[in-house]
């Protein structure tokens, strides 16, 4: 018998052997081939599509498309409303991408209100460059169900960077502004920027943080009860991940831009008066209101021009609060999925009741890229500011900290937190400090303390707060999300397939 056992562990081992230098050969091979690949960088220019399929009981449809290069990148479009022949007119720069590579593109319909999206069709297609036209088509049956334009221009990837990551995103910077469904329900005097979330595609991530990524904190409280084992962790998950697929939906509300110039990313700082007059108005700026200053009185704040002003009517609109870099903290992660930025202030009304804000923004991903807060601020900081300076003749710096209990990002990064912003944002210079740094308590809070001496500002502002009777975004979560997990912003294209194959069967 033992003889028999040590004939069959002598086998096991020649074949265990045997299999890992096969596994060796095909790893040797497979590198040899992947050196001997062409890489391009490629910019696709997505025009438009014509021909969908009517989606919704009113209305035509409100399509996007969601577009993956070899399943390694991913690009999402804005949604166009109540239409059957969307214009996108959107760019997606891609490097370092294998000239072999296949373009498959979803196209969607969004259905407000819904756990998934209407899926209408898709297509696959080669990377080759020049104008394209494909057939969009149903999964099932293959239907033609419209037809799609794309033009597609490509160039050799430079052979001097061999270390160029794969696949790397490379522009436009574009960017999304996301309303809380809360926001406007107890009241009109609901301040937009309160309510309000960013998403920045920025570029270049990985050049700077490598393979660097921050796990949750294991040390900190408040951490270990997200992303614990127990049912207790499990609920509060549930309810954060709820709460963010909410702020971060993709709907005709959204606001959506792209960053080119200094002047545009100043555009998302500048504040906002009260009410919900920007709601609809597709405008990304921290503001997007058009009230005449931030506290919502006509008669309170030393901002506010006199009628009797030498000022031209331009000048005193570019002095008014809602046109003005607003002196605000903000809460901020860099994602590890999609390496967006993703920001709102730190006293946003839908943070209240939640355990983490940096989890919220991140959807309890157990990693982020970085994270922490920060804030605008003039050249000298806001306590030498003069408010009659307009800010168009203003040096502006952003300062960024890594102020995130729940991530506790490595202090060591902030070198190449610095070196990436300033990359995706240039003509703002970048200060990046350390939590425990003095010199940023004392910059955050003049920027508190101009806010609310100058700018109309109210102290329970800078703190998430919910208003007596006001439903808060935890509440609304639970009263209106089913308990599903979904990736965000992703179609749950099986869900649609299914439904579109039951509707084909009994229709």
């Amino acid at each position: 018998m033992s003889r028999i056992i040590g004939h069959f562990s002598g086998a096991a081992g020649r074949a265990h052997e045997e299999a890992r230098s096969i596994a060796e050969r095909a790893k040797t091979f497979a590198e040899g081939k992947m050196l001997d690949r062409k890489y391009i960088d490629i910019q696709f220019h997505f025009i438009g599509a014509s021909g969908l399929p009517k989606m919704d009981l009113v209305g035509a449809a409100d399509p996007y498309f969601v577009a993956k290069l070899d399943d390694k990148i991913t690009f999402v479009s804005t949604v166009q409303p109540n239409t059957l022949a969307p214009v996108w007119n959107e760019s997606w720069n891609v490097k370092n991408v294998p000239e072999d590579a296949v373009l498959k593109v979803d196209v969607l319909d969004k259905d407000e209100g819904s756990v998934h999206d209407d899926f209408i069709g898709s297509f696959t297609t080669s990377i080759s460059p020049g104008a394209k036209e494909v057939e969009i088509v149903s999964t099932i049956r293959k239907v033609v169900r419209g037809s799609f334009w794309m033009n597609i221009t490509t160039s050799p990837s430079d052979p001097l960077k061999p270390r160029t990551p794969r696949y790397l995103f490379d522009g436009p910077i574009r960017y999304s502004r996301h309303f809380s469904p809360t926001i406007g329900r107890l009241t009109n005097l609901n301040d937009e920027r309160l309510y309000s979330t960013w998403k920045i595609h920025i570029k270049g991530v990985p050049l700077f943080f490598r393979d660097e990524y921050q796990h949750w904190n294991t040390k900190y409280k408040a951490a270990q009860t997200i992303f614990g084992y127990g049912p207790t962790s499990v609920a509060v998950r549930s309810s954060i991940q709820a709460g963010h697929r909410l702020l971060y939906a993709r709907s005709t509300r959204n606001g959506f831009g792209t960053i080119s110039s200094h002047e545009d990313m100043m555009s998302l700082l500048r504040g906002s008066g009260r009410g919900n007059s920007g709601i609809n108005s597709n405008v990304g700026g921290v503001g997007g209101g058009t009230g005449i200053n931030a506290s919502g009185s006509s008669n309170n704040s030393s901002n506010l021009l006199s009628p009797t002003s030498t000022l031209t009517f331009q000048q005193q609109q570019q002095q008014l609060p809602s046109q003005r870099i607003k002196p605000a903290v903000y809460t901020y992660i860099i994602a590890s999925g999609d390496d967006t930025l993703r920001f709102s202030e730190t006293g946003a009304a839908f943070f209240v009741d939640f355990a983490s804000k940096h989890a919220l923004h991140a959807n309890c991903a157990e990693t982020v890229r970085y994270s922490g807060e920060f804030h605008p601020r003039p050249a000298g900081g806001w306590q030498n500011f003069d408010d009659s300076t307009p800010d168009d003749g203003t040096q502006w710096e952003l300062v960024f900290d890594n102020n995130s209990g729940t991530y506790s990002p490595d202090a060591m990064l902030l070198p190449d937190l610095k070196a990436l912003l300033e990359y995706n944002f240039p003509g703002f210079k970048v200060f990046t400090m350390d939590f425990k740094d003095p010199e940023l308590t004392e910059s955050r809070e003049a920027c508190r303390e101009y806010a609310l001496r100058n700018r109309g500002i109210r102290q329970h502002e800078l703190q998430p707060h919910a208003t007596e009777g006001e439903e808060t975004l935890l509440q609304h979560a639970a009263a209106h999300t089913p308990v599903v997990e979904k990736p965000e912003e992703q179609p749950p294209l099986g869900e649609a397939l299914e439904d579109e194959y039951n509707h084909l069967v009994h229709s």
